[in-house]
């Protein structure tokens, strides 16, 4: 355990932000699981809405520093051809 207080504040300031970080991560999850849910299920519209709130939580979790730019646009677009594969 660190001794100098600096230290100890920087590991309470990392387990917040580890936190945080991994809140974001869920929640971008549980909307990628959302568009495959609606992919699977073939229903089209509702694929179209869940892609367009999953690209807002991708982009959102991009600006916070959560997920690299690359890594990002690498999701948001395999689900957009997977969706624009539909019948």
């Amino acid at each position: 355990m660190a001794n100098i207080k600096s230290a100890k504040k920087r590991v309470l300031v990392n387990q917040t932000k580890a936190l945080r970080n991994k809140m974001i991560k869920s929640g971008v999850k549980t909307a990628v699981k959302k568009v495959d849910a609606a992919i699977a299920a073939g229903d089209k519209e509702a694929a179209k809405a869940a892609l367009l709130n999953a690209t807002s939580v991708i982009d959102k979790a991009t600006s916070k520093g959560v997920y690299h730019k690359n890594t990002s646009s690498r999701k948001i677009g395999r689900m957009t051809v997977a969706v624009n594969k539909m019948n």
